[in-house]
């Protein structure tokens, strides 16, 4: 029988290979399951993967969205990235993403129709503040009472997606859009839009932002004192405590960070490509930047990559779905497939596979 044989220490070879295996995994169940649903499996990875950056028909519109859906990726796994290594488990990004979005709208719509070059600004911090303020709900009942972070930071979703569907139709609805839910344009509005930096790239603020993200926390990571001491609190959290960390700054120091970043996400999708604040604004970016940070290895250049792959599964899947006639919930099957595979293979990171004999009866 084939046994698991733990490892004195983790795989360096295995945590390199891992990602990479995990994709052609994906891959190869993948186009079993697009053959199963009667589309040629090469002609739909091709679709997904080459014909988004190299074929001329739509290169041209799909490279700039490489960056438009990549940004908001990045920047949530970096913060989630931080908690995880923590051994605090952020699943809630997706509401402060959503109340990130909400808090920097009503922040600049508080001010409609002004010019001033300010309003931009306070939307930003408005946003990042609004996404701290939602992560710090798990954050206190966690240092309080001891409760589980992934239960309270996940129910607190629903509750976003609730409020989002109220001011919606409600408090932050377009006084002039003939009683349609859903607020202003804020794309349109020139004080408040986040517009491309240079035409043609998909290069806005929200994208600057997610690099500047990146350095930082390769920075935290490697060289500051609070990067040594979450990563100490994940890997070895009694070690932890004997070395004076304190837990409770390092909880509250992770989802602070995760919210400020998922709310600046949220913030830099609704001044940009989304526009508006509306009842299905909310696009899983929070739960897709899951996937992005495990994928990544938890590494700030690892989700650096994987935020772009995972674009591309994005690009690619809107482009199969229109092409193929693929079921979107095919294409959302497919990007879960990376999780899962990456889970799966990741075992043999810490754990060898050996032949043993099986105990007798």
């Amino acid at each position: 029988m084939i046994v698991l044989e733990k490892r004195r220490q983790p795989s360096r070879h295995w945590m390199l290979a891992a990602p990479v295996l995990a994709v052609l995994l994906t891959m190869v169940v993948g186009g079993a399951m697009f053959a199963a649903l009667g589309v040629a499996p090469l002609e739909a990875i091709r679709t997904i993967f080459w014909d988004p950056l190299f074929d001329p028909q739509f290169a041209a519109y799909s490279r700039p969205q490489l960056l438009v859906k990549a940004g908001p990726l990045i920047l949530i796994a970096i913060g989630l990235s931080l908690g995880f290594r923590a051994g605090i488990w952020n699943i809630g990004a997706e509401g402060q993403y959503i109340m990130g979005a909400i808090c920097g709208a009503a922040a600049g719509l508080a001010v409609y129709p002004s010019a001033s070059v300010l309003v931009f600004p306070l939307m930003v911090v408005a946003g990042a503040l609004g996404g701290w303020a939602w992560a710090m709900i798990p954050a206190f009942f966690k240092t309080r009472f001891g409760t589980n972070e992934i239960l309270v930071s996940l129910m607190l979703v629903y509750v976003a997606e609730s409020i989002l569907a109220s001011v919606s139709s409600g408090l932050l609805r377009n006084p002039e859009g003939r009683g349609f839910p859903g607020s202003r344009n804020l794309s349109q509005w020139d004080a408040a839009a986040n517009r491309e930096l240079i035409a043609g790239t998909g290069l806005h603020w929200g994208v600057v932002a997610a690099f500047i993200a990146v350095i930082l926390a390769y920075i935290l990571l490697t060289r500051h004192i609070q990067g040594f001491n979450i990563r100490l609190s994940g890997e070895a959290p009694r070690a932890a405590r004997f070395a004076g960390v304190n837990p409770a700054r390092v909880v509250i120091f992770c989802l602070g960070t995760a919210g400020a970043l998922a709310g600046l996400a949220g913030l830099f999708e609704v001044a940009g490509p989304a526009g508006q604040i509306s009842i299905d604004f909310n696009s899983g970016y929070g739960f897709t930047a899951i996937i992005v940070a495990f994928l990544g290895r938890l590494h700030p250049v690892g989700i650096l990559l994987a935020g772009l792959l995972m674009a591309l599964t994005y690009i690619g899947g809107e482009l199969a779905q229109l092409m193929l006639g693929l079921p979107g919930a095919s294409i959302q099957l497919f990007q879960g497939m990376l999780l899962f595979f990456l889970l799966g293979v990741d075992v043999l990171t810490n754990y060898r596979l050996r032949l043993g004999r099986g105990e007798k009866a």
